[in-house]
Order: structure tokens, then sequence, then C-alpha cells
């Protein structure tokens, strides 16, 4: 079962009292640079290390030529049911990017949450977010939407990524002005090379509304692994051109001064 509260290697998620192991794992790599096999290894070394926490969305890996999303969830649904654990694994998701459920309109989103726990083989996901902000769908109809998934027994808690801070105050105002059940998880880019979109006026609202602030990113598209550095062997990589973003003499800087702090340790 999840852990009951919180220790030295987990964390609430916010006030909600969801528990999750510290390190997450995000998994939009899986059925793309990680094949079912390699996947199943990933998740077995993860929850024997005690992870506890498996993030991912309907439109991974929709940009892979030939797939149409909903590969990666269909893995980690394979692997819950194979290793009996659903009940061990704090499971979000994100819906919104998907091509066959654009949008958080009140459509999009039920029938790509829909769509999602088929695949994932579930009854219910523990965080579900809106993978984006669309300013074409007004903001009370996709709070509603994600509402009513988590009154339905749908999803435990509301997230939403990608939102700027100001639209995330905009929608806890609407959810406590109409009886919705509010956003608690935020998940944003956070890295060693990029801190701005999580610092600041985010870092500040979590604190003042007790919001969980879940990382993406935090390797920075594999940069911060060395892999990019110059002089580095040349590796194969589908994540390459993600990366080059932060091929600069500042990021290589940043790669230089971490690696330097790991010799130390």
């Amino acid at each position: 079962m999840f852990p009951a509260a919180p220790g030295p290697r987990t964390r609430a998620l916010g006030t909600s009292g969801v528990v999750v192991s510290t390190l997450g794992l995000g998994t939009s790599g899986f059925g793309w640079t990680a094949d079912r096999e390699a996947a199943w290894a990933i998740l077995d070394a993860y929850r024997e290390e005690g992870g506890t926490f498996v993030d991912t969305a309907s439109s991974y890996s929709q940009w892979v030529p030939g797939h149409a999303g909903g590969e990666s969830e269909a893995i980690i649904g394979g692997w819950l049911a194979a290793r009996g654990c659903r009940d061990e694994v704090v499971v979000g998701t994100k819906v919104g990017k998907s091509r066959d459920a654009p949008g958080t309109s009140a459509e999009s989103i039920r029938r790509g949450v829909d769509a999602s726990l088929r695949r994932l083989g579930t009854t219910h996901v523990d965080v579900v977010h809106a993978h984006l902000d669309d300013t074409r769908t007004p903001l009370e109809e996709t709070v509603a939407a994600l509402s009513d998934l988590v009154k339905e027994g749908k999803a435990r808690l509301v997230g939403v990524s990608g939102f700027r801070p100001e639209r995330i105050e905009q929608a806890l105002g609407l959810a406590h002005g109409s009886g919705a059940v509010p956003v608690g998880v935020v998940q944003e880019e956070y890295s060693l090379l990029v801190r701005d979109h999580a610092e600041g006026r985010l870092q500040a609202l979590v604190r003042r509304e007790g919001l969980g602030l879940v990382a993406h990113s935090v390797l920075a598209k594999g940069f911060l692994t060395g892999k990019y550095m110059p002089g580095a062997p040349a590796v194969p990589s589908a994540r390459a051109l993600d990366a080059e973003q932060y091929m600069s003499a500042g990021g290589h800087a940043t790669v230089r001064a971490a690696e330097e702090i790991a010799r130390m340790r």
C-alpha cells in the first residue's frame, strides 16, 4: 500500500494527504526510446528501490512516426497488471495534448481520461493533470470537468502542467467560488538549467496554497547527464534535438560544475 506518512525518502503532495517517493519516474520515453521490455525493467528497478510515483500522459509518444499516443500508458498498465501492484503505485497522467482528445473542454477531458483509464487498466488515476492551458476553453469549464472526475472517483487529485501562476490562481478562485475540487498539484519544468519557471511567484503560490509541486525534465532532456558535452563520444539519441536548447557555454559550464561536485562526494 501507499506510505501513510512522509518519511526521509517520501513527500506529501501538498496538503492532500497523498504521499509519494521523493523521486518520481517520468515515462515519456516508454514505447519510444524504451520498448516494453526495457520499460518494465526500469519500472521493476524503480519499485525495488522504493519508488512509488509514476508520471505519464495520454499524448506519450504520439510524436513518433506511426504512434497514436497512449503507448506509455499501455506499457504501464500492462506492468501494473502483471505485477499486481496498482495499490502500491501513485499514478499520475495528463490530458489535453493527445490528437484524439485535444484541449481541455469538458468533452475532451472526459474522453481523454476514459481512454487513459482503459490503457492503464485501472478504475482511477491518483492525479489527473490538464497538460496545457487551453485558452480557447473557458477556465470555468476546465475546472468543473477536472473536479467532476474526482467526484466520480476517476481521480484522487486535480493537477495542472504548464500553467502560469496567475492562471493557477484564477483556477483556484473559480473552484473555491463554485464548490469544485481545486487544483492540488502543479507540474513544472525544473532543473539546474531551468529554475525560473518553478521559483519566484510559482514557488510562493504553492507554499501559500498548500499545493504539491512536481518537477519535470530534471535532467534537461538528458543534457545534464553529460552525454552532449564537447568531446563526449557520439551517442545516437532520439532526444538530441530536444537537448539542443541547452547547448551553450553556460549549459556546458553547469554540467562541468555538477561533475566536479559529484567527484567531491
